[in-house]
């Protein structure tokens, strides 16, 4: 139990996950740390190596002095750029190496998050994340952790805590993301609603509205003449919202009413994870 009883929801999300991961990787034989996953240019391997890495910088740990290779394709953007360092650091490491490090690293953190002194309230500088409070910052590794859980599930064909408590912290994080999707990004129409219907273990409906100023809110009451409804599975609306998927390959577990142009560029824009 933390110092910070606030903050203990988060800590046990975070906790549930990561050691799911490690239950899971804790068997795993050579052929299986390179089996690829849904995230984009990530091996079984570098999922857990990038778990590793945020863990031990949210410890204080330096940062691997390391130059990435000119062919990854998948780096993009700086914000993926600053987290292949602790993934390609990783990539030549065995898997008694890899289960080793993420044993340790997951004791060592959560010796941390037991002895937290800090308040909720606390400023929390972090390179992709930006400044942020502590409360924020620990729900958005509780949601990094568990996004992950379910890469490594996916991969290994071991489905599992799609409905924890991190699934939970998740679902507020991706739906406090889909006023910026609709409204700014997609550029839906000033005074229009659009509304997601969620069902599965993970339930929801949520309202977009573009007010007058084309800016965008959430909530959970319906709407009475939405330009869009979009209706799918829970799972389905992480991986979209978590760039896992393209909508063509999920179009059998999507329905979509109303305008048509709307909901392309919605679903364009979904992917909100850096």
């Amino acid at each position: 139990m933390t110092v910070q009883p606030s903050l203990q929801p988060s800590i046990d999300a975070w906790t549930q996950s990561i050691e799911a991961i490690s239950e899971l990787v804790s068997s795993l034989v050579d052929g299986e740390w390179n089996r690829p996953t849904e995230c984009p240019g990530w091996s079984v391997r570098d999922i857990v190596s990038h778990v590793i890495g945020m863990e031990c910088e949210a410890l204080g740990d330096p940062r691997p002095i390391h130059t990435l290779p000119r062919d990854l394709y998948h780096v993009t953007n700086e914000a993926k750029r600053y987290m292949e360092v602790q993934v390609d650091v990783r990539r030549h490491h065995t898997g008694p190496e890899m289960t080793g490090e993420l044993e340790y690293t997951i004791i060592r953190r959560s010796r941390q998050l037991r002895n937290e002194r800090r308040k909720a309230e606390d400023t929390v500088t972090h390179p992709i994340y930006g400044k942020q409070t502590l409360a924020a910052f620990l729900v958005l590794r509780a949601f990094d952790v568990w996004t992950h859980e379910q890469d490594l599930r996916r991969a290994l064909g071991k489905p599992g805590n799609i409905d924890s408590a991190a699934a939970y912290l998740a679902r507020d994080v991706l739906i406090s993301e889909l006023p910026r999707v609709v409204a700014e990004k997609a550029g839906a129409p000033k005074r229009s609603a659009v509304v997601f219907d969620v069902n599965g273990p993970v339930e929801f409906l949520r309202t977009v509205r573009v007010n007058e100023q084309g800016q965008g809110t959430v909530d959970g009451s319906p709407s009475l003449g939405p330009l869009v409804t979009f209706t799918l599975d829970w799972e389905t609306f992480a991986r979209l919202a978590c760039g896992r998927t393209r909508p063509k390959k999920v179009a059998d577990r999507l329905k979509i009413e109303g305008e048509q142009d709307l909901a392309d560029r919605i679903l364009t824009n979904f992917s909100v994870t850096p």
